[in-house]
């Protein structure tokens, strides 16, 4: 099998299989000797902005000499970004190689009919394959994203991080982590174990009782990030430098290399984190870490006024809002949008609209089950919006429309990670041809 082959198969596994319970994929790391167990980990949840603290967190980790393993989700291009070594992708090479060493077991135990093991769904293949290749590897610190809500994710296998990280939550997923704010701040809470520090986003009242009352019971110490515990000292069209006093540490100032204002509370709870460790981090690797810190598709320019913003949910969409109506000052903001259907992209339109002075809409439909039609999700913004909405279903075709309504001013392409990485494939596959 070559690695083409063996990316087809992972796509496919989700039509033959379901999700499973934990103890499915303890069996794998059993049968691997349980390398995990000797990974000093990092392991983050939450609905927005745990993808970038798990950066924030490798990067700093890395600047600081730290051998370091970072596993994400999902990709935006390749799947191969969602296992890191060092701040950098592995290797097609070394993904077949891990892909091959993790089937092999699963096959055996599958052949052994070992109590009710099953073959692993898509997330947890990968994430089984990430702990092989940081292995393989001799990371010694490795930082986890979980996939889907806290308590049953595959991730969730791991016995004693070091901390525990959980990021804002917002309403999304609703059938499978609840419906209520409380609900999913249970699911999120899931991944809090016994005696190992948490750091969390104390934002809402409701989410952070539902944390606390978790952490009591793991005696686990909680510590709150807040956005009165910092100062925005200047903001540019490139960078954010702001002054943190949370109280458990020495205030510090920070700069990290971003437009947006929400990433201040990720930065806020990575910082954190590095400090709980104890691992002789010193202030400028924490400041060099997070000046370095990269994070595709979160308001990363990818063309000349053209910005690119993961915000798929109500939350994340009400923070995109925040940083785009700076632009608005210096010219005309034209919109490119896309959703998936389980997503209340209705309420994600409206907040746009009611927040935004838009020149121009482009709407497009991602190349997947979960799509929303294009004309769908015209008719809502006709709703809401005076201006010209142009629904194509093409992406390809939307860009070039969208890119010719913003003239001289700025589009923002928002509302899908799907979105983002379709995009950015489209503009690297143009820039090769």
């Amino acid at each position: 099998m070559n690695y083409r082959e063996a990316e087809a198969y992972i796509n496919d596994t989700p039509r033959f299989t379901k999700k499973n319970t934990l103890e499915n994929t303890r069996m794998v790391l059993a049968a691997m000797g349980h390398p995990e167990r000797g990974m000093k980990l990092i392991h983050v949840a939450g609905s927005n902005g745990k993808g970038s603290v798990c950066a924030y967190l490798s990067s700093i980790l890395t600047t600081a000499g730290k051998q370091t393993g970072l596993f994400i989700s999902p990709h935006l291009v390749d799947i191969n970004e969602r296992f890191q070594l060092n701040q950098q992708m592995v290797s097609n090479e070394l993904f077949l190689e891990a892909f091959e060493a993790v089937m092999d077991i699963v096959h055996r135990l599958l052949k052994e009919q070992l109590g009710d093991f099953a073959h692993p769904t898509f997330f947890e293949l990968l994430f089984l394959m990430g702990i092989w290749i940081f292995d393989k590897s001799g990371m010694e610190y490795v930082v986890l994203e979980t996939g889907l809500g806290g308590r049953f994710d595959a991730t969730n296998v791991i016995e004693k991080p070091m901390v525990s990280v959980i990021t804002s939550i917002s309403l999304e997923h609703t059938e499978y982590l609840g419906d209520t704010y409380e609900q999913i701040a249970g699911e999120k809470a899931g991944i809090i174990k016994e005696g190992c520090p948490v750091v969390y986003d104390g934002t809402r009242a409701d989410v952070e009782s539902v944390i606390l009352k978790k952490a009591a019971r793991m005696h686990a110490k909680a510590y709150a990030i807040r956005p009165d515990m910092y100062k925005i000292l200047m903001n540019t069209q490139k960078t954010i430098d702001f002054s943190m006093d949370t109280g458990y540490y020495l205030p510090m100032d920070v700069s990290i290399s971003s437009v947006a204002e929400y990433q201040i509370m990720n930065a806020m709870e990575a910082v954190t984190a590095a400090r709980i460790m104890d691992i002789g981090l010193t202030q400028e690797d924490i400041h060099n870490g997070m000046e370095r810190m990269h994070w595709e598709g979160r308001m990363e320019t990818i063309l000349p006024g053209v910005i690119l913003d993961g915000a798929h949910n109500d939350s994340g969409v009400e923070e995109f809002v925040k940083t785009a109506r700076r632009f608005q000052k210096d010219g005309k903001v034209t919109l490119l949008f896309s959703c998936v259907k389980e997503k209340d992209y209705e309420g994600m339109i409206r907040t746009i609209c009611e927040n935004l002075e838009l020149s121009g809409v482009v709407v497009t439909q991602i190349e997947s089950d979960r799509l929303i039609p294009a004309d769908e999700l015209a008719q809502i913004f006709r709703k809401y919006t005076r201006q010209e909405v142009t629904a194509i279903a093409s992406i390809p075709d939307a860009l070039d429309a969208a890119l010719a309504k913003k003239g001289d001013g700025i589009l923002f392409c928002v509302g899908s990670l799907y979105l983002a990485g379709s995009l950015k494939n489209i503009i690297r596959s143009r820039e090769h041809a």
